[in-house]
C-alpha cells in the first residue's frame, strides 16, 4: 500500500500530482465497508493534503489529478466543470468501426436498471463525444477496433454508453457489452491517456500522457 503513490506517480508539483490509476480501483470509496479501498484513500495514507478534482470509472485506468492545495483544487475544478480542460481517451470496441465522427446524444442514469446508464435523445443534459477509429485487429478471432474518444462533457458512463449506441461496445465492458465481447479481454478496455490544461499557479498549458496497457 505504501508504494501505491511511488509506483503510479506520473507528476508532482506543489499544487498538485498527476496518478496513473490502476483498473479495477474506485476513485473515491463507495457507500458499503467492502468499498473503501480506492485511491483517494490510498493517497490520504501517504499524503494528507490530497484533495480530489475528478474522477474515473473504477474499470477505467489512466489520468487522475489530485489537489494539494485549495488553490489548485478551486482552479482545475474549474477547468473541469467549464470544459477547459483536452482530454483523450483509448478504447478497443467490438466490432469494425471505420473513419470518425460524433456521438452528440444525452446520457441519463436509467433508475429501472443501476447502475446503467443509457442514451437519450429527448432529454435536455447534452452529451457530446468525438470519435476517431485508429487500428483494426482481432482478438480470439474476432474483429476489434481502436479508437481515440475525446469527450467534450463528462457524464458518468459517457464514452462506454456512447460506444454501444454506435453498436460498437467496449470490449470487457461487463455493462453495456454482450456476455461474447465482455471475454475477450479480461478488463475494460478503456483508457484516460491524456491530459492538458493550465497550471493553477503559473497559468501555463501543462500536458500529461499515460501510456495505453492494451
Amino acid at each position: 500500500m505504501s508504494n501505491f503513490l511511488t509506483e503510479h506517480l506520473i507528476h508532482r508539483d506543489t499544487d498538485f500530482m498527476v496518478i496513473h490509476k490502476p483498473a479495477g480501483l474506485l476513485t473515491v470509496p463507495g457507500k458499503t465497508a467492502d468499498l473503501q479501498d480506492c485511491v483517494i484513500n490510498r493517497l490520504l495514507k501517504i499524503e494528507p493534503k490530497t484533495l480530489l478534482i475528478h474522477r474515473l470509472d473504477r474499470d477505467t485506468s489512466g489520468i487522475l489529478v489530485f489537489a494539494l492545495t485549495r488553490q489548485g483544487q478551486n482552479r482545475i475544478s474549474r477547468q473541469f466543470q467549464e470544459r477547459q480542460t483536452s482530454k483523450t481517451y483509448q478504447a478497443l470496441v467490438a466490432g469494425i468501426l471505420e473513419g470518425e465522427g460524433t456521438v452528440d446524444v444525452p446520457v441519463v442514469y436509467d433508475p429501472e436498471h443501476p447502475p446503467l446508464h443509457i442514451a437519450d435523445p429527448a432529454h435536455n443534459k447534452p452529451a457530446l463525444t468525438h470519435w476517431k477509429a485508429t487500428e483494426h485487429f482481432e482478438i480470439q478471432g474476432q474483429p476489434v477496433t481502436r479508437v481515440a474518444l475525446t469527450p467534450i462533457t463528462g457524464r458518468s458512463h459517457q464514452l462506454r454508453v456512447h460506444m454501444q449506441y454506435l453498436g460498437h461496445p467496449i470490449v470487457g465492458d461487463t455493462l453495456y457489452a454482450t456476455p461474447d465481447q465482455q471475454k475477450l479481454m479480461p478488463r475494460l478496455c478503456l483508457h484516460a491517456e491524456h491530459l492538458s490544461f493550465t497550471h493553477p499557479e503559473t497559468e501555463q498549458p501543462v500536458e500529461f500522457h499515460c501510456a495505453v496497457p492494451f
